[in-house]
């Protein structure tokens, strides 16, 4: 047990997380690079080292030269499909198998680690790298209710209708594109509605997810952060915990 485990903070947030009905948990990059999975901007190396981000994430660059882009994933799959939960992942996991609908889990990661370790309904604020969706609506469903299905594309860099040529695209949030209605609406009613508050590994940059926190606090939430290093967020915590996730979620969660 490391000595930030036994610090007088660490029990007050246990405390605050024992006592609280339900609990909302963002969670960005930091976490999931304890596993060893690249940030957004580590991925641009080798091949990729020339080319900004923001000239493979974007609707158009993938409509000006979509197997550029469609490669660009493909390689961030192989790279990332290998990599393994971590401890912060499991804790969670275990927490909402032990207390089912206590806790809601928000993510902005695309890497499906807290999928992969166990967790359910889990809200992917940015999406999922290993799922596809059409990159146009599909013609056929705004004529009958039947829609094709993204799964039977004919191969190739990237995969196509076979009736109307439409490409599939990575199911991720792009650059200027809107988060997925669904999930931050029920993300943003969680913060809303709970008593304690998970910031873990993320910034707290980018918009809206890191306004959650915001919108906790304001209801009268108890805010805890949980990164190495300093946030954006950190004047909006009533606590900051500055070790990592697989270090301290193992011993906040088990309450």
């Amino acid at each position: 047990m490391t000595n930030v485990l036994m610090s007088e903070e660490v029990v007050q947030a246990r405390l605050w997380l024992r006592e609280a009905q339900h609990i909302t948990m963002l969670t960005g990059a930091g976490m999931s690079s304890e596993s060893g999975v690249p940030t957004f901007r580590d991925a641009q190396t080798g091949h990729w080292a020339r080319f900004r981000p923001e000239d493979l994430a974007t609707e158009a660059a993938f409509r000006r030269d979509p197997e550029r882009v469609w490669r660009w994933y493909a390689e961030r799959r192989q790279n990332t499909g290998g990599v393994q939960p971590n401890a912060g992942h499991l804790a969670v996991a275990e927490f909402q198998r032990r207390f089912p609908g206590r806790l809601t889990l928000a993510t902005q990661n695309v890497d499906g680690l807290h999928q992969k370790a166990g967790s359910t309904e889990v809200l992917a604020l940015h999406g999922n790298l290993f799922e596809d969706k059409w990159l146009d609506p599909c013609a056929l469903a705004r004529r009958s209710q039947d829609a094709c299905f993204v799964g039977q594309a004919e191969p190739g860099v990237p995969p196509r209708c076979a009736h109307c040529g439409n490409m599939v695209r990575p199911a991720v949030v792009w650059f200027g594109e809107s988060l997925p209605m669904h999930a931050i609406d029920a993300a943003q009613q969680a913060a809303r509605t709970c008593q304690a508050m998970l910031v873990v590994g993320t910034s707290g940059v980018v918009y809206p997810a890191a306004g959650l926190a915001h919108l906790a606090r304001e209801a009268g939430a108890k805010v805890i952060i949980v990164n190495p290093e300093p946030t954006e967020l950190d004047d909006v915590a009533h606590l900051v915990l500055r070790d990592t996730s697989a270090q301290v979620l193992p011993m906040l969660l088990e309450i």
